[in-house]
């Protein structure tokens, strides 16, 4: 008598099953970070003040697309990368030209499309010429003369006599200026990317107790004549 060996299920069947339970489990995982360092990133410009316009520029994509993947790999990213970048590392910013930065003061408004207002574009919509004014103990001004209107804006003066005419700063002129750093972004970066092996595990078992594998493993040995 011999013993003839058989295995219960397929053996090739029990690679095959794994292997997608892997794809499975390792697509899901990358997902979970990714999405979980868009919401950190996304957090973590809202409670810095930055508003929710520039959060929502956070993205998160997972490739390959809409198929499981042992390579599975996600790509969070920003659509204004030199804003965030800027709030992140907190650079030391000149200006190109090598002269002035212009900082406007409430006097200045806002741009035409709710930004940062230039020297220019207030001259055209104010109709007044700004003057240099050098202060040797604190930053420079560009100055107009005018009034400020109820919403404390520099305006033109409409007094013929020159009644209620003042001298308005503008502008603030500093040859540079320390942008202070708001976000942690690698904070946020390294705790996605070190809890990816923990929920390849959690998503492998989870897939696996589903009850998605063919079949039990086992070995039954049974006698042949």
């Amino acid at each position: 008598m011999k013993l003839k060996l058989d295995i219960t299920p397929d053996l090739a069947a029990m690679m095959a099953a794994e292997i997608t339970a892997g794809e499975k489990a390792v697509s899901a995982a990358t997902r979970e970070a990714g999405t979980n360092l868009k919401t950190a990133w996304r957090g973590q410009i809202t409670g810095a003040g930055l508003g929710r316009r520039l959060s929502r520029t956070i993205r998160s994509a997972q490739y390959p697309k809409g198929q499981p993947s042992l390579n599975a790999a996600a790509l969070v990213w920003s659509n204004a990368p030199d804003i965030v970048s800027a709030h992140d590392t907190g650079p030391l910013i000149r200006s190109k030209s090598g002269f002035w930065l212009t900082i406007p003061l409430p006097a200045a408004g806002r741009g035409r499309r709710g930004g940062k207002i230039t020297p220019g574009e207030w001259e055209r919509r104010r109709g007044l010429r700004l003057r240099f004014v050098y202060r040797r103990s604190g930053p420079s001004l560009l100055v107009a003369e005018g009034r400020l209107n109820n919403r404390g804006l520099g305006v033109a003066s409409r007094s013929k006599t020159g009644r209620g005419r003042a001298t308005v700063p503008i502008f603030l002129l500093v040859p540079q200026v320390k942008l202070p750093k708001r976000l942690d972004l690698d904070r946020d970066a390294t705790r996605a990317h070190d809890s990816v092996p923990g929920l390849i595990v959690a998503n492998w078992v989870e897939w696996r107790t589903t009850g998605a594998l063919l079949g039990k493993r086992g070995v039954m040995a049974r006698p042949s004549i």
